[in-house]
């Protein structure tokens, strides 16, 4: 509602347009509080004092300064879209921000309002400081009114240009946000979004997803088909039009648009392929493509734009669909005589539509999709570049992280996470780096314990015994608990029901002993000999110096991993445990207590230390370190030489200490322990609609040193956790792209870590980083014994397979061996958000002169 009207502010009357809305409570929105800016008068039930106004109704007086609220406000929704030819006329700057624009959704409590932040602050969403569910203080705003840039959507918006976003410890409980219905609240200056929800500053009719380009996002994607012209449902379907005779048809030269029905059957479906750019316009750049086939022959059917909006989500491999009103092309990047089918939703408005198997004539059925399965023994003997399916049951779903699609400032960033599923076959995982297979349903729906199919993966062999697959442009993936497998054809086929039968008999608790999500992942293992490393880098490591590293490490976006070399020597060691990090035992260098070495600061160093994870529950070790606890506590204090204050060389602060008697952080019992993975298999076969004891276990600790060394715990992200199958989606929240907290501390594999101090020998930087000789993710079966000295467990990355791992005491005891030893550090380095960065050491190699 609009009104003009004379508003009283600093003794001046002026006349001015207002739009705004009074909140429910009958106070004054905080959107609307900035004196000298914006200037408010809400009229209660007293006499209207002006003509034409309506009670409980506020103007708003807007200035072109920008607006300062001093109220708290909660950031709603984050949406991502890339700016096109007319984002320059809001931000002339944009374009040395990147091309992603961001609206951000914000309340008072009171109200609701759509905002665009400025693209300076883009930083703050790319490393997830700023998120939805954050608290937002002294926020400024800038209005843009419609006058003055034309085709905006509303008559008066906003840009945030500068904002404080509160830590979550110091709101509690969300600044009080938690109490209210936010989905009720009324838009600020409307009672309702004028049809659906678009992006303020471009011409786009979609929103990209935040972390990648791939998947859909937001209400337009339809879940099902569009209503069809006729109700009558036709059978004996008959197609007026063959694909050979499409093809025969162009090659002759009787090419364009073909207008004869054309039913076919999908084989394959492609990723969503996303093509906008900053300096185009098109309002929905997107592209599909099906592989398609009759009986005749295969082609490629590709959806164009909007089409992919209405069509993507309701189509997969194995369903039939009939064509009207398309074009037929020369396939792009086809050899010759290869055609592709272009279906757009304009030159001319293509016809489609999903048709049931009983609706096509028997004679005109397309073929069944066809699959080619291989289990882990297969994959052993097939030659790199092999495309296969696999089923397995998911032992190990690693986090999602993030990697550029090629070298250069700017560059996409491609999401993917490490799987490794089991089978009936042998004792070795198939091991998959899955990247996003525009499936944001099924991928979050990845938690070990379940069946997993993932079709048309590429075999990557490193070398003889390494190997992995990873997607191809027409990668899918179905797991458990979507009610896919039961409407896929493969479910049929010998090789699924043998995996069927063993899975059938496996022991769920068995089973969910070994189950681990998230935590550090890497693969293929790195070689073990410096020379080795530098042949297969082609000698091109690319060393940094420590300032170098620092700035690098400031320019990740969140769950961005890269890999990073230094030259470096080691000056301390730290043993600890997950959860007990004020206990701990260590070696440090004596020179290095004394050195005028740079080092980043402990409070203003999110860069190269990790979160800290609060002490609050003290756990034992994994049973592959139980055996080192019961060594270390048999160690005494070290005596001081002469009564003297002057600690030796190498330090080692252990002391026996009462035992305490405290629980593990274990889940809640749950029913019906012994069906999830019969479940799983039933899936497969119709539409179907664990636990672990608790226990207390003594504890040993260490007792800390009287100077414990500063360093950060190790992150919840880092370490590898257990599987908890009754808190399955709260773990997920952990290891997926929204990056959840969550209070709950679950049991790690491993729960013990070492942490080295690096000194960068370019320029003294130091650094510190993590490491796990342990981890599952670093060592494989096949690692070659070796004699676990500090020199062989760094240039492997792992303890010695072939024996038992040394006692933590025994290498803190030792760790005085790496004293001045030049390392050549692979370091792997992954953001995890807001001031949170992980640096992993993977290998360390020893320079010799």
């Amino acid at each position: 509602m609009r009104s003009h009207a004379r508003c009283v502010w600093q003794k001046e009357f002026r006349r001015k347009r207002c739009s705004a809305r009074v909140p429910r409570s009958g106070g004054t929105s905080a959107f609307l509080q900035e004196p000298g800016l914006v200037s408010v008068l809400v009229l209660k039930d007293s006499p209207v004092p002006f003509p034409g106004l309506r009670p409980h109704f506020a103007l708003l007086l807007v200035s072109q300064a920008a607006v300062l609220c001093r109220e708290q406000l909660l950031v709603l929704q984050l949406r991502r879209y890339v700016r096109d030819q007319g984002s320059t006329v809001y931000f002339p700057q944009s374009v040395l921000s990147g091309d992603d624009l961001y609206d951000v959704t914000l309340t008072d409590g009171d109200c609701r309002l759509r905002v665009t932040l400025d693209p300076g602050l883009n930083q703050q969403v790319e490393r997830r400081v700023l998120r939805a569910g954050s608290t937002l203080g002294q926020a400024s705003f800038s209005p843009t009114f419609s006058d003055q840039v034309p085709g905006c959507p509303r008559e008066v918006s906003y840009r945030l240009v500068n904002m404080v976003v509160r830590d979550e410890e110091e709101d509690g409980e969300d600044a009080g946000f938690g109490r209210l219905d936010l989905d009720s609240l009324p838009w600020f200056g409307s009672s309702e979004l004028a049809g659906p929800e678009v992006p303020l500053r471009a011409s786009r009719s979609v929103f990209l997803p935040l972390w990648n380009n791939v998947d859909y996002s937001g209400d337009a994607w339809r879940e099902a088909p569009p209503p069809e012209e006729s109700d009558e449902e036709e059978e004996g379907l008959r197609p007026a039009v063959s694909v050979s005779k499409l093809r025969d048809c162009f090659l002759s030269g009787r090419r364009g648009r073909a207008r004869g029905q054309l039913i076919v059957r999908i084989m394959n479906k492609s990723q969503l392929m996303y093509f906008g750019r900053a300096d185009e316009n098109c309002e929905c750049p997107y592209k599909a493509v099906l592989e398609v086939c009759d009986r005749t022959g295969s082609t490629c059917v590709v959806l164009w734009n909007s089409m992919c909006v209405s069509w993507y989500r309701c189509l997969k491999p194995g369903d039939i669909i009939s064509l009207r009103q398309y074009r037929v092309k020369q396939r792009y990047l086809g050899e010759a005589g290869d055609i592709e089918i272009s279906v757009n939703s304009r030159n001319p408005a293509a016809h489609l539509s999903l048709l049931s198997e009983s609706r096509v004539s028997p004679e005109y059925t397309p073929p069944e999709p066809s699959y080619t399965f291989c289990h882990s023994q297969e994959l052993l003997d097939r030659p790199h570049g092999t495309t296969c399916d696999v089923i397995g049951l998911l032992m190990f779903a690693g986090r999602s992280e993030r990697v550029r699609s090629r070298d250069g400032k700017g560059a996409e960033l491609l999401e993917y996470r490490w799987l490794q599923l089991e089978d009936d076959s042998g004792t070795q995982p198939i091991t998959v780096k899955l990247f996003s297979t525009s499936q944001p349903e099924a991928h979050r729906r990845l938690h070990p314990l379940s069946v997993v199919v993932c079709t048309r993966l590429r075999l990557i062999r490193s070398d003889q015994s390494s190997f992995y697959l990873t997607n191809t442009t027409f990668t899918q993936v179905y797991c458990t608990g979507l009610d896919q497998h039961s409407q896929m054809s493969y479910r049929k086929l010998p090789r699924v029901q043998l995996f069927l039968q063993w899975l059938r008999s496996q022991d769920d608790g068995q089973v969910l002993s070994r189950a681990l999500i998230g935590g550090f992942f890497i693969h293929p293992p790195l070689p073990v000999s410096l020379e080795t490393f530098m042949k297969e880098r082609k000698g091109e490591l690319s060393f940094l110096r420590g300032a170098e590293l620092q700035r690098e490490l400031q320019s990740l976006c969140f769950r961005e991993r890269r890999s990073f070399f230094v030259q470096a020597t080691v000056t301390m060691v730290t043993y600890s445990l997950r959860g007990a990090e004020d206990r701990c035992m260590f070696w440090m260098e004596r020179s290095s207590s004394s050195s005028s070495s740079p080092q980043l600061p402990l409070s203003s160093s999110p860069l190269l230390y990790l979160s800290p994870t609060p002490p609050s529950v003290r756990r034992s070790p994994s049973s592959p370190s139980s055996s080192a606890r019961s060594s270390v506590v048999g160690l005494s204090t070290p005596h001081r030489n002469g009564g003297s204050r002057k600690w030796s060389k190498r330090k080692l602060m252990l002391a026996e200490t009462p035992k305490k008697r405290l629980p593990w952080a274990t889940p809640e019992p749950e029913h019906n322990t012994t069906v999830i993975l019969f479940q799983a298999s039933m899936e497969f076969l119709e539409n179907p609609e664990e636990e672990e004891e608790q226990q207390e276990e003594d504890v040993s600790s260490f007792t800390t040193a009287p100077l414990p060394p500063a360093f950060q715990p190790v992150a919840m992200e880092t370490l590898p956790m257990r599987f908890d199958h009754a808190h399955r989606e709260e773990q997920a929240a952990v290891v997926t792209m929204e990056g959840g907290a969550t209070a709950r501390m679950f049991n790690s594999a491993p729960e013990d870590y070492y942490t080295l101090k690096l000194r960068v020998l370019s320029d003294g930087l130091q650094v510190d980083a993590v490491f796990l000789p342990h981890s599952s993710s670093s060592s494989v079966s096949s690692l070659r014994g070796h004699s676990n000295t500090w020199t062989s467990i760094l240039s492997h990355g792992a303890f010695s397979s072939h024996g038992p791992p040394p006692s933590p005491a025994d290498l803190i005891a030792t760790a005085d061996k790496l004293t001045n030893q030049r390392l050549v550090c692979v370091l792997e380095a992954c953001h995890l958000g807001g001031a949170r960065t992980e640096l992993v050491l993977t290998r360390a190699f020893h320079l010799t002169d």
